[in-house]
């Protein structure tokens, strides 16, 4: 049996053994024609998900639980779309990096000032040497003790970028999690190169 099988299958035991009042799937409660276990009658199962698809029904005890760790926990300076637009709009040491592929930077363009560091085909950036980052991007690394502000698209690469430069030694990093969809969506400046 593939592992997506026997996820589904312990998926779809748990919830059979959850109490009928918990029992439900696609928002239809599961009805079982007898509590005794020795029934003859026959348990209504799950309708059949498409495959690879798990049955999760959420408990009230596991409602702490269902919050994304990275959008709401962090151990970096959290910066609001007001925030990056005073230092788009300032004379700031602080550097703005957007972790985008050059591609998307192209086809979106980018947070004015923001200099682009891809995190994706270059996750070892801030690991290189000084020499070796100016080869390959052509502008000299910031300072490990420079501010860096991380943005991308949806906020996910950029938590991974601030996350590797903080292993590699940086100690001023902050991240839009909001990044480019927040910053499109509310006006803000565009640049293209």
């Amino acid at each position: 049996m593939s592992l997506s099988r026997r996820i589904a299958a312990r998926a779809a035991s748990a919830l059979l053994r959850k109490p009928a009042s918990a029992r439900q799937v696609s928002g239809r409660a599961l009805s079982i024609a007898s509590s005794s276990p020795t029934s003859s009658a026959a348990r209504p199962l799950p309708r059949a998900l498409p495959f690879g698809r798990a049955v999760c029904t959420p408990s009230p005890s596991s409602a702490l639980l269902s919050r994304r760790a990275y959008s709401t926990d962090s151990e970096h300076k959290i910066y609001s779309f007001e925030d990056v637009q005073k230092l788009t709009k300032a004379d700031s040491d602080v550097v703005i990096i957007d972790a985008r592929e050059p591609g998307e930077l192209v086809a979106t363009g980018y947070i004015p000032g923001a200099i682009n560091i891809p995190v994706t085909s270059s996750p070892d950036s801030f690991f290189l040497s000084e020499d070796d980052f100016e080869d390959r991007f052509g502008f000299a690394r910031p300072a490990a003790d420079t501010e860096v502000v991380f943005y991308c698209k949806a906020g996910v690469r950029s938590r991974a970028a601030a996350a590797l430069a903080k292993q590699a030694g940086w100690t001023n990093v902050g991240e839009y999690p909001g990044s480019w969809l927040d910053w499109a969506g509310n006006g803000g400046a565009i640049e293209r190169s």
